[in-house]
């Protein structure tokens, strides 16, 4: 069973290399998706796999790499979606 969700990250997640260490993350997984920066500050991820590599995902969002300062993240279920690999926007 594939789930989606779509997080928001919000904190000091921009010029610290969020993106690429959370697509390490998910491509060690085995998660498909994307990370990419909004105009707010924020990182948008959308991460679609199986229910306990999202949950590990999820937990690993709320630290993120060591330069970043993460203040939150929420996230929401999406509909399913057929994705290939994980990429950076």
């Amino acid at each position: 069973m594939t789930i989606c969700v779509r997080c928001m990250v919000s904190g000091k997640v921009q010029g610290v290399f969020f993106r690429a260490a959370t697509r390490q993350q998910a491509v060690q997984l085995g998660i498909q998706g994307y990370a990419r920066n909004h105009p707010d500050g924020r990182v948008e991820v959308l991460a679609c796999g199986k229910p306990a590599a999202i949950g590990q995902l999820k937990a690993w969002l709320t630290k993120g790499p060591p330069a970043a300062r993460v203040s939150g993240v929420t996230c929401e279920p999406v509909p399913a979606q057929t994705l290939q690999g994980f990429s950076t926007r």
